[in-house]
């Protein structure tokens, strides 16, 4: 975990959370009606069975929530979780250890679990299916197997990427759930509880201020609640106006669409110094002085669901929604 935000409108971007603000059963999960309606069923439906939750796959972008869903999830089922992530499992006997200290109809929740090593990968799918590990002592022609039968669990993973997980794995969840992006008025409501519970006043024109520039992600809308917080503090008389929520989101670079300075720069970029694009990613990431890997992660996401770019086959290329926010006519782009 990162310890300081570099970027307020990053959803990757993770700092400690007041457990206050995380809801802790599905009554409280405001957003995702559909998966969350599925999840009441499926959760109802093994309680009375006394079976353990099918396995769970959430996937989505990150900031969705993905996290608190799992946690609610185990709370619902009325069982304790045990949490760990892909990619700091780097060997079969960390993932042995955790399965095998794991009660009855306990939950483990494993992030980013498209990351995990493939030897790691393979000791679950027989855990997943039979609920037991299949463990091979010594090497050569003395190997044996032994057999470490399981107590019956829940595995929840949650993914970012989940084309990246193989075919056998994906194929072990009974239960798959896609997170999508929350639209304001869901996000107004959860910044509503969120000042509540942090004891804020936040007025309603305010909030709907906030709501519209967080970029769909309820991480994004609650850390900007935060610094808002801050400047209400000591800049104002502690209440969140909508004066001093448009005043202090320019001092943090966050416009009305969500943009930040470098998703600006890249627009700009493309815009001016290559005169709308196409650009190949690596001419890109020279220009604005930044990885590729992190302009095609982290940045271009949702510059392209906003519909300001593009990926073309001979490169990045701004959309004439685009165009008119860096507004170079004068470079060309239209006059050509």
């Amino acid at each position: 975990m990162r310890a300081t935000v570099t970027r307020f409108v990053d959803p990757a971007e993770t700092e400690p959370v007041d457990p206050a603000l995380r809801p802790r059963r599905l009554d409280e999960y405001i957003g995702q009606d559909r998966v969350k309606e599925n999840m009441r069923v499926y959760v109802r439906a093994a309680i009375q069975r006394g079976d353990p939750l099918d396995h769970v796959l959430l996937s989505g972008p990150p900031g969705l929530g993905k996290t608190s869903l799992a946690n609610i999830l185990a709370e619902e089922l009325g069982v304790t979780m045990r949490t760990a992530a892909g990619p700091t499992l780097e060997r079969g006997g960390d993932l042995a250890a955790i399965l095998t200290s794991l009660g009855e109809r306990e939950v483990l929740f494993i992030d980013e679990i498209h990351r995990l090593n493939r030897a790691v990968e393979e000791i679950l799918y027989p855990a997943m299916e039979d609920f037991h590990l299949d463990i091979v002592m010594g090497s050569g022609p003395g190997a044996s197997s032994v057999r470490i039968p399981l107590k019956r669990f829940t595995l929840i993973g949650a993914t970012t990427r989940s084309g990246m997980l193989t075919s056998p794995l994906r194929a072990r969840f009974g239960i798959h759930a896609a997170l999508d992006f929350y639209s304001p008025a869901e996000l107004k409501q959860i910044l509503v509880r969120s000042a509540e519970r942090m004891r804020l006043e936040l007025e309603d024109d305010a909030a709907n201020e906030l709501s519209s520039r967080a970029r769909g992600t309820p991480r994004i809308a609650n850390r900007l609640l935060r610094r808002l917080r801050d400047f209400a503090q000591i800049e104002g008389d502690g209440r969140i106006t909508l004066a001093l929520t448009r005043r202090a989101l320019e001092r943090l670079e966050v416009d009305q669409r969500g943009l930040d300075a470098m998703d600006r720069k890249i627009l700009h970029t493309i815009g001016f110094r290559f005169d709308g694009g196409p650009v190949g990613l690596s001419n890109l990431a020279a220009a604005i002085g930044e990885e590729q890997d992190t302009i095609e992660e982290v940045y271009e996401p949702y510059l392209i669901r906003e519909g300001l770019m593009q990926r073309t086959p001979q490169g990045r290329a701004l959309t004439s929604t685009g165009a008119a926010i860096v507004d170079f006519r004068g470079a060309g782009l239209f006059g050509r």
